[in-house]
């Protein structure tokens, strides 16, 4: 992202990061394997979405914004776009917001729809899909987030591109509204042994709750939650609270938009 709030995805970067970890856990603990997260999308130059069937991609909204949406990676290979739908409750953010207090910036982004579907020109066999956590339940639970964005630790913040290696980190979702889920990079005794959460880069990423044994997408990286001055704001430290899309509340328009594809 740029700088952007939203994982500064909005206002510091416009764009969630890779995955922050602990200051105390050897980065080779949050490594991943691509093999580990093959229904992770790549969009050009950073951002990410998540196979959700075999010819379409869930991702955030504002990732699809600074680039022209052609073309996603699957692993290693290019598969051409047939179609981007952006939710029409989708807003940008203004840039005017983006300076002084976080806090219009803030209400800006909590009534704004961050989803969007994008459509491949040909179905991908072999990469078996995710599926969407369809419960409202998600307060308590643990999530699994991934991500290839930028990186850091919970003590200095964030650094780097926006654009890194595979990471993955755990944490709790503590808090939801409408349309977002809020977890918070802690580091007191509460902490998980590989707690983080989604850096610059990261957008559009997924968030998962493990349900009957299997890791089901209940959020997408959308913007870090920032109070006070953006001049003051330093990305990527403890106490930050990061939002992710609430994918059971966009359940319907997700479902309706690919079977209206489909007739």
């Amino acid at each position: 992202m740029r700088p952007y709030l939203p994982l500064l995805a909005y206002v510091l970067t416009t764009s969630a990061s890779a995955v922050v970890i602990r200051h105390d856990v050897p980065d080779a603990k949050y490594r991943n394997a691509p093999s580990e997260a093959r229904a992770l999308i790549n969009l050009a130059h950073e951002g990410h979405g998540v196979l959700i069937a075999p010819q379409w991609v869930l991702t955030a909204a504002h990732a699809t914004q600074w680039h022209p949406v052609t073309e996603v990676m699957v692993g290693e290979r290019c598969v051409k776009v047939a179609q981007l739908i952006v939710h029409p409750g989708y807003r940008k953010l203004p840039d005017e917001l983006i300076k002084g207090d976080a806090a219009p910036a803030m209400a800006h982004l909590t009534q704004s729809d961050d989803v969007a579907l994008i459509k491949l020109a040909e179905p991908v066999r072999d990469v078996q899909p995710l599926a969407l956590y369809d419960r409202q339940d998600e307060v308590g639970k643990s999530v699994r987030i991934f991500g290839m964005g930028a990186t850091g630790n919970g003590k200095d913040g964030q650094q780097g591109p926006n654009r890194t290696q595979l990471r993955q980190a755990y944490n709790r979702i503590d808090g939801a509204d409408p349309r977002y889920l809020a977890y918070t990079f802690d580091s007191d005794a509460s902490a998980h042994a590989l707690e983080g959460m989604a850096g610059n880069g990261d957008s559009g990423g997924p968030v998962l709750i493990e349900d009957a044994g299997q890791w089901k997408v209940a959020g997408l990286t959308s913007y870090t939650y920032g109070t006070g001055s953006f001049s003051a704001y330093k990305p990527g430290i403890y106490g930050i609270s990061s939002r992710a899309v609430r994918v059971s509340h966009y359940l319907p328009w997700i479902r309706q938009t690919i079977a209206a594809e489909m007739r």
